[in-house]
């Protein structure tokens, strides 16, 4: 039965969905709201996966995402953190890591090359300084094929989750240590990685010093601290910097040992989601417009850079 999902006070052009390799459902969705799109908005797509230890399987549903984004007019698809692979023993990830010149990235750069659009690849296994550790970058590759900038994860996932399994991520990845962000045809883009969303500081850093309008989140969140914190610390963000924000999840369970959160986001600078895939596990894309006059209209009425305090204020105060 097809459906059309209309989201109140969004500038939404709302869901696409795509069956995912390994579980099968399907639906339609109709595209509201079209004729009241605004003259200046951009629109962007934000796609969903559940990624596995099989490099050909990944680059598949990759690819059926970026066409069904193109063919809704999509100028930039965002894909999650470790979209082309997630291995299922410890050290696979080292073991497939490659250049950014390797094989692996530039079949996604022909891809959005083919396509016409840009791609958010967030969370590539760049081959690292030596053979026991890589870094976890996130790629920014232009409609010609172009790789345009690249960020690498800064805060490293070390955490023993209540309830669930311990993560060590600091033992086979070198943090990044340098702040990115980039011009697009939808906006000047934050680039971070998952675990930084918790650091509001590097978003900070991306709003006041680095100018960004659109702040990529790619994750592959676990299930439990997804639940609790993702669309909550998302939304903070973006209050925060008043800027969008596009978090782009993996989502169920990619082997017997690793299950991510889900629930794809898009999320306007006033804090409001005007994009979300209706089912938060399932494969597929979520829709939405960009407005640069929104983002300078919240920008003006709540004036937040203008308030803030320098560094030199907290230096002096007294705490």
């Amino acid at each position: 039965m097809p459906f059309c999902l209309s989201l109140p006070n969004s500038r939404i052009g709302p869901l696409l969905r795509h069956a995912p390799p390994i579980r099968c459902q399907s639906a339609r969705v109709i595209i509201a709201g079209e004729s009241n799109m605004a003259a200046n908005s951009l629109r962007v797509a934000a796609a969903q996966m559940t990624s596995i230890n099989d490099l050909a399987a990944n680059f598949a549903t990759c690819s059926r995402l970026v066409k069904e984004a193109a063919a809704a007019g999509a100028k930039l698809i965002c894909f999650p953190e470790s979209f082309s692979f997630i291995g299922a023993k410890d050290g696979d990830s080292i073991k497939i890591a490659q250049p950014l010149d390797g094989p692996i990235l530039q079949q996604y750069c022909s891809l959005a090359r083919e396509s016409g659009i840009w791609l958010s690849l967030g969370g590539f296994q760049e081959k690292g300084s030596d053979d026991e550790h890589l870094f976890n970058t996130h790629v920014v590759v232009d409609d010609a094929g172009n790789i345009r900038s690249t960020y690498s994860k800064i805060y490293l996932f070390d955490v023993d989750i209540p309830g669930g399994r311990a993560y060590n991520e600091g033992s086979f990845t070198e943090p990044g240590k340098n702040v990115v962000a980039t011009d697009s045809p939808v906006g000047r883009l934050g680039l971070t990685v998952c675990y930084d969303l918790r650091f509001p500081e590097l978003y900070q850093q991306l709003r006041f010093q680095h100018e960004a309008q659109v702040l990529l989140v790619p994750a592959a969140f676990t299930k439990v601290t997804g639940l609790a914190h993702w669309e909550i610390l998302l939304r903070a963000r973006a209050i925060e910097t008043q800027c969008y924000v596009i978090a782009a999840a993996q989502a169920g369970q990619h082997n017997d040992k690793r299950e991510s959160h889900g629930e794809t986001l898009i999320i306007d600078p006033w804090g409001t989601v005007v994009g979300r895939l209706p089912d938060r596990l399932s494969t597929g894309i979520a829709i939405a417009d960009i407005d640069l006059s929104l983002i300078d209209s919240v920008r003006e009425k709540m004036p937040i850079a203008k308030h803030r305090m320098p560094v030199e204020f907290w230096k002096s105060a007294s705490l």
